[in-house]
C-alpha cells in the first residue's frame, strides 16, 4: 500500500504562496509521508484548476498511490475540497482525506470576492456560485476532513469553516475542526503564532489515522482506506468536532 499527500498552496487563485508549498512538504516528509506540491493553473476559470488537479491524482495513481490525501490553504483549500467532494468522480481521481487550512469554502458569501471573480467571472449566477461551494457538495460518502482556521482571520472569516463543518456534521462525515482564537490569514505552518501553531500536532495525529502510518505524534494500526473500497470507511458515522 502506498500513500501520497498533495499540497495545494493558497494565493487567491492568483499566485502560489511559497510558505504554503515546500515547507508543508518538508513537514509531511518529517512525518514519514510521501508528499509533493501541485501548482494548479492560476487566473483560470473553473473547472480548469480542478481538471488539472484530477490529472495529477490520476498520474499518482498510475505510479502506485492507492491512498491520496490533499492539504490545501485558503484558495488551495477550496481546490482541495473540490477534489475531495467532486460529484460522480472517477475512482482514479478520488481523494481519501482532506486537510483544509483557513479555506475559502463558499462562493455564495461576499467575502474574498477576488477568487470568485477569477473562477467564475463578474456575472456568475447564484446556481453557478453554489455549484462550487463546498458545503453544497457534501454527501454521506465524502471522505474525512480536518479543518482549521483562526477567529481573527480578516480575509477569509471562520464562517467558511463553520459552513463546511455544519454540512459535514449533517451528513455524518468524519471530521475534526479547530478554530483558534488569534492569528491572521495565511499562517502556513504557523510557527511562532501561539496556540494556532499547534494545528500541525493535531493534524499529524489525524493524518496518521487516515493513512495507517506511525507519526512522531502518534500511531495508528488501522488499514488506510484505498480508492475503490466498497466497504464503509473506518469510523464512518463517527466524528470529532473539536474547537481549540
Amino acid at each position: 500500500m502506498s500513500a501520497h499527500v498533495i499540497v495545494l498552496p493558497g494565493g487567491g487563485y492568483e499566485v502560489h504562496a511559497a510558505h504554503e508549498a515546500e515547507p508543508i512538504v518538508d513537514w509531511l516528509s518529517g512525518l514519514g509521508l510521501e508528499a509533493s506540491v501541485f501548482r494548479y493553473p492560476l487566473n483560470s476559470r473553473h473547472p480548469a484548476p480542478l481538471a488539472a488537479l484530477q490529472t495529477e491524482i490520476r498520474r499518482l495513481r498510475d505510479k502506485g498511490a492507492d491512498t491520496i490525501g490533499v492539504v490545501g490553504f485558503s484558495a488551495g483549500g477550496h481546490l482541495a475540497g473540490l477534489a475531495a467532494l467532486a460529484p460522480d468522480v472517477d475512482e482514479r481521481t478520488s481523494v481519501q482525506f482532506a486537510v483544509l487550512g483557513y479555506a475559502i469554502t463558499s462562493m455564495e458569501t461576499e467575502t474574498y470576492r477576488p477568487s470568485q471573480l477569477i473562477l467564475l467571472g463578474e456575472d456568475a449566477s447564484p446556481e453557478l456560485r453554489r455549484s462550487i461551494s463546498l458545503d453544497a457538495l457534501v454527501t454521506p460518502s465524502a471522505p474525512p476532513f480536518f479543518l482549521w482556521h483562526t477567529a481573527e482571520d480578516p480575509y477569509v472569516p471562520p464562517e467558511h469553516t463553520y459552513r463546511l463543518a455544519a454540512a459535514l456534521a449533517a451528513d455524518n462525515v468524519p471530521h475534526s475542526v479547530h478554530v483558534f482564537p488569534h492569528g491572521p490569514h495565511s499562517l502556513g505552518l504557523a510557527h511562532g503564532a501561539g496556540e494556532a501553531s499547534t494545528w500541525t500536532r493535531f493534524a499529524a495525529s489525524w493524518i496518521g489515522e487516515q493513512t495507517g502510518t506511525r507519526t512522531p505524534h502518534g500511531a495508528c494500526q488501522c488499514r488506510a482506506p484505498r480508492y475503490g473500497d466498497d466497504q464503509d470507511r473506518p469510523g464512518r458515522g463517527e466524528r470529532s468536532n473539536t474547537a481549540s
